[in-house]
């Protein structure tokens, strides 16, 4: 995927974030890629509310949401890599159709209760094999469309931070769908913001420009990127610890009797928290490589969590939870930008999407292992455990690099970059 388009010198002296949508054809693009992101706002929710209704158990509500989750985040790279291979404009709008045309069917089959449950767990499967992976090829072309480093920070942190407004504002949408319609409504919604979000964003010229490399698995001579183990290792303890939080919080507040209406509120801290998070990690000019920072970032977002679990009350838990979450989307962010550094031109789409099903892959078991351990222990030692993820995942990005790198970080594509710098396709 070459052809980039350079932002101008002015961009590189004074980097801001007006500076990003200043940069030539970025903000069409993004808005663009935004419209579509939001349909994986909208569909978590709207699978599960339809399902639920259709069925009439929570039990075929639950695998089918299960089946969808993991198609999308298993087969993440696979997509990535089609990207990668044949180039946005080739690659997104055939995913894009059968994506919405598979939502329409699924939407078909929770129109009315006694779907067959069999149909609803093969439409969702399907659905998630084929969702277009516009995260990580968005940040591709933010790649190609920002040189200067400090700007690519904040691009990346915009970004990510939009991507996490998109995931509160997508439920709320259902939600005021649902005084309109019934649940697979919702459906019909994703299905149409999906196409159209695409089209627009591949007749881009940031993005018709991206042709795919004659040999994906070589670029003028080089050979192929590296894995990115580094920011796999740290999205994956990332979202292994930040979901066990999430059910960490139901759990304080149901044996703290504060009622379950509370639960959103402390979790719209942590998002808050991550969200401003986010803008002062592209606002900051960091001297320490990408690889330090991402290291103690997740240092930090292990003690806010363990001091969590010795919150004495419910808004004592909601100022922790929202400082942990300062952490959240600078870590997440320096790791598409490790990613991104370490990966070949024709290769950056799929490096982005590891990282990307690294987190949903950590989510999705930290869940799990929560589950089990709540009933068992006291939710100050499961908290303990959170951080102690994190603290652990910060020592193995660290063993890592320096495995993989000589204890340093940095390699460079071309010269122009230097170090410092529910599933969610």
């Amino acid at each position: 995927m070459s052809a980039p388009v350079s932002s101008r010198p002015s961009h590189a002296r004074r980097p801001s974030y007006a500076a990003v949508l200043r940069v030539p054809h970025a903000r069409p693009t993004f808005l663009a890629a935004l419209a579509a992101r939001l349909s994986y706002g909208t569909v978590s929710l709207s699978v599960l509310l339809s399902v639920t209704g259709a069925s009439g158990s929570y039990a075929v509500s639950g695998l089918v949401m299960a089946l969808f989750g993991a198609t999308v985040v298993v087969l993440l790279p696979v997509r990535a890599t089609l990207v990668d291979r044949y180039g946005p404009r080739r690659a997104l709008p055939p995913m894009a159709a059968v994506y919405s045309a598979l939502l329409c069917l699924l939407a078909a089959l929770t129109w009315r209760p006694g779907a067959p449950p069999a149909a609803l767990a093969v439409a969702a499967a399907l659905t998630g094999c084929v969702a277009p992976p516009l995260g990580p090829t968005m940040r591709a072309v933010w790649g190609r469309l920002v040189d200067d480093p400090a700007l690519l920070r904040r691009a990346y942190s915009l970004d990510g931070v939009a991507e996490e407004l998109l995931f509160v504002s997508g439920p709320a949408l259902v939600g005021l769908l649902l005084r309109f319609g019934p649940p697979p409504t919702g459906l019909l919604l994703s299905a149409v913001l999906m196409p159209a979000g695409t089209c627009v964003f591949v007749m881009s010229p940031a993005v018709r420009g991206a042709v795919p490399p004659k040999n994906p698995k070589r670029e003028a001579g080089r050979p192929p990127g590296r894995f990115p183990a580094a920011p796999v290792v740290a999205a994956a303890g990332l979202g292994l610890a930040l979901s066990a939080a999430d059910l960490l919080v139901m759990a304080f507040a149901e044996r703290r009797s504060y009622g379950a209406g509370v639960v959103p509120w402390v979790l719209a801290a942590l998002s808050a928290g991550s969200a401003v998070g986010g803008l002062l990690n592209g606002a900051v000019e960091w001297r320490r490589p990408a690889g330090e920072r991402l290291a103690w970032l997740t240092v930090g977002l292990g003690v806010a969590l363990a001091a969590a679990g010795l919150a004495p009350g419910l808004w004592t838990l909601a100022g922790a939870m929202a400082v942990a979450g300062v952490f959240v989307a600078p870590t997440l962010t320096t790791a598409y930008l490790l990613a991104d550094e370490t990966a070949a031109e024709g290769e950056r789409t799929r490096a982005g999407a590891w990282v990307n099903a690294a987190v949903n892959a950590g989510s999705s078991g930290g869940s799990v292992v929560a589950g089990l351990l709540v009933g068992r222990l006291s939710v100050g030692v499961c908290f303990a455990l959170a951080g102690g993820v994190a603290l652990a995942t910060a020592v193995a990005v660290r063993a890592v690099l320096r495995l993989r790198m000589g204890g340093g970080w940095s390699r460079p594509r071309g010269g122009s970059r230097t170090s410092g710098t529910a599933p969610r396709p």
